[in-house]
């Protein structure tokens, strides 16, 4: 499953196209799933056929000509087909066709002409049209048939029986194929000394594939459904399928129709084509050995699945519409397995660790004394000093613990949801094996209280607590925020500030402070991930926003204590994830909802404005520039920084560049995944902001052309141009900008000095200004609904009235357009997300679309598979508590290993 495609495939042109869609390996190209398969191809007679309509039908070849196309070069071949015989079974006068085919390459041609030639059997399956007043097929699929051998007379009689029994006519028969096997013979006897390589055996094996239903891919401008599906069943040839699945269960028998061996000038390596002998018993055992079972057989009996190679057969090679959709129940159940065994595990193992115990009446002054006097001075803020010195100690034990006198000197009063999370959090911190907590709260909900509360509770227990942001902007209002909120506490407590963007002297300081093992609060960017970082009493790690983070820098950080202790962890989300959702896929945290706002905010007015209505988006200009006036704030922001950009269609940390992709996509988000499944490189991910895993797909699967997406550079240079907003300066922020420009620009934004900010999303987490009443968000009707949610949120915090702008170029009536009346018409995060989720699939609204990473869920339905989920989740319960390493089942165990990579873990589903 591991092998590259690179190695096994030829044709170049086709690798790094099937590359593209983040086909890379054989085991990428088997779970590429299809999004549809077609109905059943019809059987109809050359005088049934209506122009437009597939069809199938057999034929003889009468003749065969090549002619040169003079006006431009190339060639055209027509063959001419007589239906005589199969038109008999079906009681209708035989008649006549043409066949016609274009190509550049003679080689093309050569070769169509050899499979073509007169006397040649063939069945053939495609669109009928009409050209010069005869009825024509262009470039139909065309399978030829090994003829008789010579003296052999069965086929005749065959024929003739099914003439009499009238069941050449396919109608409602239980078994469409049934009749086509009984009703036409084999092709006649071959040419003397004929060396031609046939696609079936029998008249009866052609119709039956051809007739089948076909699976349709996700495609793109570079490779076609057909092609992608033709690799497909290339690789499950040479793994060992020799037939198809039949709707019996098992692997078909030797009646069944048959995978067709690739061409050499397609698959590199042939696997047992020697063996002309292979039976398709032991085909199929080839298979099964190759595609091993992931699921226990105690499971799949009970839940009557589908073998998995059989499944991945059922699926790209599909007997039967239902066929399909049962290997994709299959496939489906065997992701809810897998990654509720790994939930599992990854609970087992936390609850095996060891970690600090931080109880709220330990004395800090204990702790502090063990580290010694000679501590580096502890904080790079400059209010530090101000707050008292780090041996500047009161009499610990005859006060309240250090948490509690926090909450007393707050200027408010917490929530009861904030006061019930800070208790279940204490009780988390209190035990020896480490917490791991999801805390999941609207915009503006208190989160970062809660957070400071539990660091507070592990400082005043003589450790260390690491706060994590995903951007320096971020990590610097946070130590802002902190050191204004504790700079009345006695002891002083130090708040240390690490960023990647800090001078080296500064740097070096807070490297100094946190390496000490001085207790306190560190708040840090990626920085912390760094081998230079050391907190050797580090108990708490905090992660905002976790869908930013990878799992291997979140391992990294666990992996800086000395003394063997795994930290506590807390990860916090202002994403709206749906209750549901968050309870089945970040099973091994423990999940805290604050659902309460503070008091003073009012509801943001959200409006969908048709980017075409001239006059609406006038009068919006005239609005923020009467905000702006006021002394207000405006955020512009587009999902792309220049116009110039490559757009990754559906990129963001996005779609096709990030998926699937669906992956995303994601994501899925993205995607985001495109439904395709490529994935963006962090250079795109930069450039292209937008989280936009809708994209939209033809018939066929390819992806249909949008406008391209806004620029920042083009937006800002328009916006200043208009006579609204004359004499008011303008800034720009993007991902590309340095750490240190950034600060510089939010801090103009914040002043007052440039009140209009055009940005790509950098904004869309943790930036808080306060004076920012409103955000218009270009090309809206491509962004996730969550990350909709996220940037509406950017607005209305100080209390004033506030506004949100939702660009479109949508068409009405459009799933665009049904997507924007949501947000439209609700504030509420866990209903936007639930609707995301039905809109474009779980991946994306986990995270996965964020963060480029490659998700393994590609079927599971987090919502609408719940009961599923459930199941699976007992089921994995119950063998785990039997065999808690998964020693009797080998393929689980990888499974497992392999689902927790892929996925940047189950902890944030990125």
């Amino acid at each position: 499953m591991g092998t590259t495609l690179a190695s096994l495939v030829t044709n170049k042109r086709r690798v790094s196209a099937l590359k593209s869609l983040g086909i890379v390996t054989v085991g990428d190209a088997l779970t590429y799933y299809p999004f549809r398969v077609t109905e059943p191809v019809p059987l109809r007679a050359i005088r049934e056929a209506a122009p437009g309509q597939q069809m199938a039908f057999a034929a003889v070849i009468r003749d065969m000509r090549v002619v040169p196309m003079n006006a431009r070069r190339g060639y055209r071949l027509e063959a001419t087909v007589d239906d005589a015989d199969f038109a008999r079974s079906r009681r209708v006068p035989g008649s006549t066709a043409r066949l016609t085919f274009f190509s550049y390459r003679k080689s093309y041609v050569d070769w169509v002409s050899v499979r073509l030639r007169a006397g040649t059997s063939v069945v053939v399956s495609g669109m009928p049209g009409e050209y010069m007043g005869q009825l024509q097929f262009t470039h139909p699929e065309i399978l030829t048939v090994a003829p008789v051998p010579a003296g052999a007379g069965a086929g005749l009689e065959g024929y003739a029986r099914g003439a009499a029994s009238g069941n050449g006519a396919f109608a409602g028969s239980a078994d469409p194929y049934a009749s086509a096997q009984s009703a036409y013979p084999p092709a006649a006897t071959a040419p003397s000394g004929a060396a031609l390589k046939y696609d079936a055996d029998t008249v009866q094996e052609a119709l039956t594939r051809v007739c089948r239903p076909r699976p349709v891919y996700h495609a793109s401008s570079r490779i076609s459904s057909e092609h992608i599906h033709e690799t497909i069943l290339g690789l499950l040839w040479m793994m060992g399928a020799r037939t198809s699945s039949t709707p019996d269960g098992q692997l078909a028998g030797a009646g069944a129709a048959g995978i067709v061996a690739p061409a050499t000038d397609t698959i590199a390596v042939q696997n047992g084509e020697e063996k002309s002998g292979t039976t398709a018993e032991s085909g199929a055992e080839a298979l099964s050995q190759s595609i091993p079972d992931v699921l226990p057989e105690s499971v799949r009996k009970a839940k009557n699945l589908m073998h998995r190679a059989e499944a991945f057969l059922a699926i790209h090679d599909p007997a039967s519409t239902a066929r399909f959709k049962e290997a994709i129940e299959t496939l489906r159940y065997e992701e809810a397995f897998v990654s509720q065994t790994s939930l599992l595990k990854s609970r087992q193992h936390a609850h095996k660790s060891s970690a600090h115990p931080c109880p709220l009446n330990e004395a800090l002054e204990t702790a502090r004394a063990s580290v010694g006097e000679a501590v580096a001075e502890p904080s790079t803020q400059p209010e530090a000093s101000e707050r008292g010195s780090a041996t500047d100690l009161p009499d610990l034990p005859n006060l309240p613990n250090l948490r509690d006198r926090f909450i007393a000197s707050l200027p408010f009063t917490l929530t009861a949801g904030q006061s019930q999370v800070v208790d279940d959090i204490a009780s988390d911190l209190e035990r020896d094996w480490p917490m791991q907590r999801l805390l999941q709260g609207e915009v503006g909900s208190g989160k970062t209280v809660v957070a400071l509360a539990a660091m507070l509770q592990a400082v005043g227990a003589g450790y260390q607590a690491v706060l994590v942001a995903p951007t320096q902007v971020l990590a610097e209002q946070h130590a802002e925020t902190i050191g204004r909120m504790v700079e009345q506490l006695k002891p002083a407590i130090p708040v240390t500030l690490l960023t990647g963007g800090m001078k080296l002297a500064a740097r070096r300081k807070a490297l100094a402070a946190a390496s000490s093992g001085e207790p306190g609060i560190i708040v840090a960017t990626h920085a912390a991930f760094s081998k230079t970082f050391q907190a050797p009493h580090l108990a708490l790690v905090v992660i905002d926003e976790q869908h930013r983070f990878g799992v291997e820098q979140r391992e990294s950080l666990n992996a800086k204590t000395d003394d063997g202790t795994t930290p506590h962890l807390l990860v916090m989300t202002a994403t709206p994830i749906p209750r549901t959702a968050a309870m089945t896929w970040f099973g091994d945290l423990d999940i805290s909802w604050l659902t309460e706002l503070p008091g003073g905010r009012k509801p943001i007015r959200t409006v969908v404005v048709n980017e075409a209505d001239a006059a609406t988006m006038g009068r919006m200009f005239a609005h923020i520039r009467a905000r702006v006036d006021a002394g207000e704030r405006a955020y512009i922001v587009c999902p792309r920084i220049d116009a110039d950009d490559e757009e990754n269609e559906g990129g963001s940390g996005v779609s096709a560049a990030v998926g699937s992709a669906r992956g995303r996509a994601a994501a899925s988000g993205s995607s985001a995944r495109t439904a395709a499944g490529g994935r963006a490189t962090r250079a795109a991910a930069d450039a292209i902001g937008i989280d936009d895993p809708y994209e939209t797909f033809d018939e066929n699967g390819e992806t249909v052309a949008r406008p391209p997406l806004h620029a920042v550079a083009e937006i800002a240079d328009r916006l200043q141009k208009l006579p609204q907003f004359q004499g008011i300066r303008f800034a720009t922020l993007t991902g590309r900008d340095k750490d240190d420009v950034k600060t510089q620009v939010m801090a103009d934004f914040a002043g007052g000095e440039t009140p209009i900010l055009v940005s790509t999303t950098v904004i869309e987490v943790g930036v808080d200004v306060k004076q920012a009443s409103c955000i218009v968000i270009f090309d809206a009707d491509r962004y996730g609904l969550s990350q909709l949610h996220q940037l509406r949120g950017r607005v209305g915090r100080g209390g004033t009235n506030s506004w949100a702008f939702l660009i479109s170029r949508a068409e009405p009536g459009s799933p665009a357009e049904q997507r924007l009346e949501v947000i439209h018409h609700s504030l509420d995060g866990a209903e936007i997300a639930q609707a995301d989720l039905e809109f474009r699939g779980a991946g994306d609204v986990l995270g996965d679309a964020q963060s480029g990473g490659k998700s393994s869920l590609k079927l599971l339905r987090v919502v609408k598979d719940a009961d599923m989920i459930a199941d699976a989740r007992t089921r994995a319960g119950q063998l785990l508590a039997a065999d808690p390493e998964l020693a009797g089942e080998v393929q689980l165990a990888g499974a497992v290993l392999d689902f927790t990579r892929g996925n940047e873990t189950f902890l944030t589903s990125s």
